[in-house]
């Protein structure tokens, strides 16, 4: 009941005071560039076909790159921007710093495509594209993507802290920021199977190893093991915070439903993760878990339709005062 209240609460709030951004219908169209730079999507494709064979670890690291985006200030490529004497980015932001890589990436792609097609595809767009590629690349679904983003010319520091989840939220804390952005309980759990892919650092799972990760997963010889060599990786005291570990062992190179199984087994690497199966109040996320653990299409499907709306998370202001950027790492001049 407590839990329902508290929803409904944060609706309201987004309502009344407009402060919520939200998922729903932007500017944007399938067809944006069929004029004015026609290969768009196949010079993106090239490009995360290339990085992605060479690592497919790169994967994970763009759409992680395009979530960090988009919950912040909308997916404007605010978060690919370096820091310059008048504008602070938001890489060095401490929910971000040393936890955000591939930015390499989009900047090869966007020097091809001002090659191709100088001044016209948006730094924002780019990232969406390649995002959907990088899973597809690596066994996940594909959606369609709608594209016509401009470009903002500032940056969301302060918001890094606010807006994006971290790896010790509880699960009314994650839930929240999924509000806030127009996305829904089932969108969160859903966009959470991204885990299926990448790392996280010791510094993120630390107190989950050290915590109640026993409690949930239960004594058995499996996950004894795995606990102790996510251990020997990530030590109890400070000094190895950047040792990585994959967040889905099973599969930690493809896309699939595995992370759901691993959360039902109370295996989940970090502690935000394993709230939706474990805490107290995950009775909706706790379902959805095991739905898509069942259930590989319905994730799929669904993870496809939360991509979309996530990624049509506008910045409002980039319409009045956004730009193409010809480099994504500074604002044009």
């Amino acid at each position: 009941m407590a839990f329902s209240l508290y929803y409904k609460g944060l609706i309201l709030h987004c309502l009344i005071s407009f402060s919520c951004l939200h998922a729903s219908e932007p500017p944007l169209t399938l067809d944006y560039y069929k004029t004015t730079c026609p290969t768009v999507l196949e010079i993106v494709r090239k490009e995360m076909e290339c990085v992605v064979s060479s690592d497919p670890r790169n994967a994970a690291l763009i759409l992680r790159l395009h979530f960090h985006d988009c919950f912040v200030q909308g997916c404007d490529g605010s978060v690919l921007l370096d820091d310059t004497i008048t504008l602070q980015g938001e890489k060095k932001a401490p929910n971000n710093i040393n936890g955000l890589k591939g930015f390499e990436i989009i900047d090869d792609i966007k020097e091809r495509l001002e090659s191709e097609c100088p001044g016209v595809v948006s730094c924002a767009d780019i990232l969406t594209v390649a995002a959907r590629d990088a899973v597809l690349l690596v066994g996940g679904p594909y959606w369609p993507v709608p594209l016509g983003r401009k470009d903002s010319k500032t940056a969301g520091y302060e918001l890094t802290e606010t807006n994006i989840p971290t790896a010790d939220d509880g699960l009314l804390s994650i839930i929240s920021k999924f509000i806030e952005q127009g996305l829904s309980v089932t969108d969160m759990v859903a966009l959470s199977g991204a885990h299926t892919i990448g790392m996280a650092r010791c510094l993120n799972f630390r107190n989950r190893i050290y915590g109640d990760y026993i409690a949930t997963s239960g004594i058995n010889p499996l996950s004894q093991k795995y606990l102790s060599n996510l251990k020997s990786v990530c030590p109890p005291l400070k000094g190895a915070d950047n040792n990585e570990s994959a967040m889905d062992y099973v599969t930690p190179n493809v896309f699939d439903n595995s992370y759901y199984h691993i959360l039902l087994r109370g295996e989940g690497l970090i502690n935000s993760d394993q709230e939706l199966h474990s805490s107290i109040l995950a009775v909706q996320t706790k379902k959805l878990v095991a739905q898509y653990a069942e259930n590989p299409i319905a994730f799929f499907e669904q993870f496809s339709k939360s991509m979309v709306k996530m990624g049509n998370i506008t910045n409002p202001d980039t319409y009045v005062h956004g730009e193409v950027r010809t480099n994504c790492r500074f604002v044009n001049t």
